[in-house]
């Protein structure tokens, strides 16, 4: 589970050390740069920073009363396509405040890293909110790290939590958009459109944990699921060929390659809704990315929506991967089995699927074969859930397949000649590489 080239993850962080360090020197300048978007500031003072998986956060207060402010940047070495991935969610951020009541913190500016002081790369200015991470109120407290729900957590708190955002999800699936990829507002006719291909999660994992050419990404949106997750399976395989340290063993490689090649054999069974219309989709949508306010269970903030697309409208409709906090894939990378996943996910689905009920008939809507909440439940049912959600897991991808999707335990024989003939050159080009892998790790770490 989640192999990580061990070089191109300690590249990625001695650069985003480097660069952190220059941005927490700079924290006057900063300061003063953020009180340029802040009218009648006085006395800019950066009094806390936190970092998260990408990005580094700078909260800076004022001696005139007001509202403090908080800065963020894509880091260096955690984050590729900086300015893209900035201009996604700056796109994102207003279409929300336009159309939608969710909770996202006002944006007061942002820029390019050529607009930025000392060019450390791109940023978003908005109002500073007040709350706790949503996560912090439904884990487990016996958990360390407190990435699970708490088992025993009043379902009251958890009706509470999912009325909200299930009616956040219900309004964004809404919206309807004829590609897929970023979304943008064209000027002149002030409409909402996809202009961009899509910068996903995924995406940034690849090129800062695998050493994944990045050219070999998509350039252009899509027009077609098919289209999209065709394109998936083959960086997929792209993946499985260049990081050099996947496949340690023959067995292995074998394995990893028989299994790719079944998943994208999976493609024409489970898209659906070819040609769209695409619905809004964001990769890190999770509690551990909401802000709440602890006393009355108020969600505040929505926040980190940087890979937020035009996608496929399956991936919309899906059920929730979130409701035990972790995903499945985190299950097994913990000993557990898929079954104690299972077990513990459909209560919370059936409680979630209630909620996303409620929401429906606040807004008036017939619950039916083509609601939000019948669609979910849909997606369980026919394990679509399971492709949806391992075409979004490039490191775990296979381990997904062979537990949830190989329903009838196909093999090496159910690939095609071309693909069969390939799988001897493979293992020997992935030993090939793993040896040299070896041998650079010694040097270098």
């Amino acid at each position: 589970m989640s192999v990580y080239d061990e070089i191109a993850e300690k590249m990625g962080d001695d650069e985003w050390c480097k660069w952190k360090e220059q941005v927490l020197n700079a924290k006057d300048e900063i300061a003063h740069f953020v009180a340029r978007y802040r009218p009648g500031s006085q006395n800019p003072e950066v009094i806390d920073w936190m970092g998260g998986s990408f990005n580094l956060c700078l909260r800076v207060m004022f001696s005139d009363g007001g509202p403090d402010v908080m800065i963020r940047f894509p880091g260096l070495g955690h984050s590729v396509f900086r300015d893209e991935k900035t201009l996604n969610e700056v796109e994102i951020i207003n279409f929300i405040h336009e159309n939608t009541t969710i909770p996202v913190p006002r944006l007061l500016g942002w820029g390019l890293t050529k607009d930025s002081p000392r060019q450390l790369g791109p940023f978003i200015i908005s109002e500073f909110v007040q709350g706790v991470s949503l996560s912090n109120i439904l884990s487990d407290r016996t958990d360390a790290q407190k990435l699970w729900l708490n088992p025993k957590i009043d379902t009251q708190i958890l009706d509470t939590v999912y009325e909200q955002i299930a009616g956040f999800m219900l309004q964004l699936y809404q919206f309807n958009f004829s590609s897929i990829g970023a979304i943008s507002k064209d000027a002149a006719s002030r409409s909402w459109s996809v202009k961009r291909r899509p910068l996903t999660y995924s995406m940034n994992e690849l090129a800062t944990t695998t050493f994944y050419p990045i050219d070999k990404f998509p350039t252009t949106p899509f027009n077609s699921s098919s289209d999209y997750f065709k394109s998936l399976t083959q960086s997929y395989m792209t993946h499985l060929r260049t990081q050099r340290n996947f496949c340690t063993n023959p067995k292995a490689a074998e394995e990893l390659y028989v299994s790719r090649h079944l998943f994208t054999q999976l493609v024409p069974k489970y898209s659906i809704n070819d040609r769209g219309p695409f619905k809004l989709f964001c990769d890190d949508f999770r509690c551990q990315n909401m802000l709440v306010d602890p006393k009355t269970l108020r969600i505040t903030a929505v926040l980190d929506l940087e890979f937020t697309n035009a996608m496929p409208e399956q991936y919309a409709s899906e059920s929730p991967w979130w409701l035990l906090l972790v995903g499945p894939e985190a299950y097994l990378s913990r000993g557990r089995t898929m079954a104690e996943f299972k077990a513990a996910y459909e209560p919370r689905l059936e409680q979630f699927l209630r909620a996303m009920q409620r929401a429906e008939r606040a807004k008036g809507l017939a619950i039916n074969e083509r609601s939000l909440s019948s669609l979910m439940l849909e997606s369980w049912q026919t394990n679509r859930f399971w492709f949806n959600f391992a075409a979004r897991k490039p490191i775990d991808v296979e381990v997904l397949f062979d537990n949830c999707l190989n329903e009838d335990g196909a093999g090496l024989e159910s690939l095609d000649k071309d693909a069969r003939a390939g799988l001897s050159p493979f293992v020997k080009m992935k030993m090939e590489q793993v040896r040299a892998y070896d041998r650079d790790c010694k040097q270098l770490l």
